[in-house]
């Protein structure tokens, strides 16, 4: 029983491992985009700007959150425009809705007049380093009261999710089988510790 556990553990521990691997480099070089915004992200100027009289759903203005969210893409559909609803602001004096909606990729900005029922849109391609920072912030705690209203965002935060939890597998099955190897126990417990007071100084500089 013991050695089935231990091949198992190091079989999945490999393969599960090497699954995961281009999108823990995804996170890894997104990080350093974020740490160091001095770095070109690329981009470019507007590729399209559109004007068209559009059908406002009655209960646009009447509702807030996801239902707000989910009446505005009726209006996207119309238009040609997809993508994640990062935030929705309404002005009633001059009844105006503004949302600008992601995609890795592209920030396109919908601007729509309710009252002569035309939409503007204007979309920017912001490159492909732009895309590794929004996908590694995505979908983010951020107006979490509409966050997830496009499917590919929701298909993404399961994505994530089940590699939090499969790297959690990884670190749990990493110290077991370095326990099990006893020639590697005293470097390990040299890296371990090492590892440890590398957390235990940065909460305490965060923590000043």
């Amino acid at each position: 029983m013991g050695r089935t556990f231990y091949i198992w553990t190091r079989d999945l521990h490999l393969y599960i491992g090497l699954a995961l691997s281009p999108l823990v480099l995804l996170f890894a070089f997104s990080v350093i985009l974020l740490d160091h915004p001095s770095i070109p992200l690329g981009g470019s100027a507007a590729v399209r700007k559109t004007s068209m009289t559009v059908h406002i759903p009655e209960n646009l203005e009447h509702v807030e959150g996801m239902a707000r969210a989910q009446a505005l893409q009726q209006i996207m559909r119309q238009v040609g425009v997809t993508g994640e609803i990062g935030y929705i602001n309404y002005n009633a004096t001059r009844h105006r809705m503004v949302a600008p909606v992601f995609r890795p990729g592209s920030e396109t900005t919908l601007d729509v007049n309710l009252d002569t029922h035309i939409a503007n849109v204007e979309e920017n391609n912001t490159g492909i380093l732009a895309a590794l920072i929004y996908l590694h912030k995505s979908p983010g705690p951020h107006n979490a009261n509409i966050r997830g209203n496009w499917v590919y965002t929701r298909a993404w935060r399961w994505l994530a999710d089940a590699s939090a939890y499969l790297i959690f597998f990884i670190s749990a099955s990493g110290i077991y089988l370095w326990w099990i190897l006893r020639a590697e126990r005293k470097i390990g417990l040299l890296l371990i510790g090492a590892g440890a007071l590398s957390l235990m100084g940065v909460i305490y500089a965060v923590a000043l």
